[in-house]
């Protein structure tokens, strides 16, 4: 495995799968370097802590990175190449264009923390013209991401095939996400209420957490979404709906 930080060493020959991530890997991103190994000639996953998707006081400073231990992991699983720009690189001196998914980008998580879709997207879409990418790669967990993007590629006609792949959750439940390492283990137990009023479609059962939303969604698939805050930690996840009756 290769790491490069300049997109003047991307590979240029080749069907490349991209996993766009923020780093601090864990099972659920190495299912995506696994999907993305199946199905592609070169697998090229990108590292880069995006700050246009972290609003004034959310976590940016202290969200995990450890490019090391994520390196260790990613040539485990078979990656060729891992980006790792600069700041510098995705956001040059003067950079003033934002792509705005207007609708999907204005509910649940676009309402709650405003300017993190239109982050999301414009990240994406740098990286789709820096990587050229036949396939992208994104978790089931962020469902509304993964909508955007999609939505963002059909109406741009960015030549990449979005794949969304499964959820990977802990034994006892709780979707994986690098965030949940800043939960002790009091909290992790009441995080626990988000995936099981998930699964029984009952948001009492979230009583006590601080609820930002619990909604229907119809993101192709639908979903019934929610975010709730643990302690100083916001936690997102989501059920697919599809083929159950409204």
């Amino acid at each position: 495995m290769r790491i490069v930080r300049t997109a003047a060493g991307l590979p240029r020959d080749g069907e490349i799968g991209l996993v766009p991530t923020m780093g601090a890997f864990h099972e659920g991103h190495l299912s995506l370097f696994r999907a993305s190994r199946a199905e592609n000639d070169l697998v090229v996953v990108s590292l880069f802590v995006n700050p246009a998707q972290f609003g004034p006081g959310e976590d940016l400073d202290r969200y995990p990175r450890d490019e090391d231990r994520d390196a260790r992991l990613a040539e485990q699983e078979g990656v060729d190449i891992l980006y790792v720009p600069e700041a510098g690189e995705i956001y040059p001196p003067g950079f003033q264009t934002w792509v705005e998914v207007e609708e999907l980008g204005s509910i649940l998580e676009g309402e709650h923390r405003p300017g993190h879709l239109r982050g999301v997207a414009t990240v994406c879409l740098k990286l789709f013209n820096l990587v050229r990418p036949a396939r992208a790669y994104f978790g089931q967990k962020d469902a509304q991401q993964a909508a955007v993007v999609k939505r963002m590629v059909d109406d741009l006609a960015v030549p990449v095939e979005i794949r969304v792949c499964p959820t990977v959750r802990d034994e006892d439940g709780l979707a994986l996400s690098s965030r949940n390492a800043y939960l002790s283990a009091e909290e992790r137990e009441q995080a626990l209420q988000l995936p099981l009023a998930l699964q029984a479609k009952d948001r009492p059962l979230l009583d006590g957490l601080e609820v930002d939303y619990f909604e229907e969604a119809n993101f192709e698939p639908r979903v019934l979404a929610a975010a709730v805050r643990v302690g100083g930690t916001r936690l997102i996840d989501n059920v697919v709906l599809e083929g159950e009756d409204r």
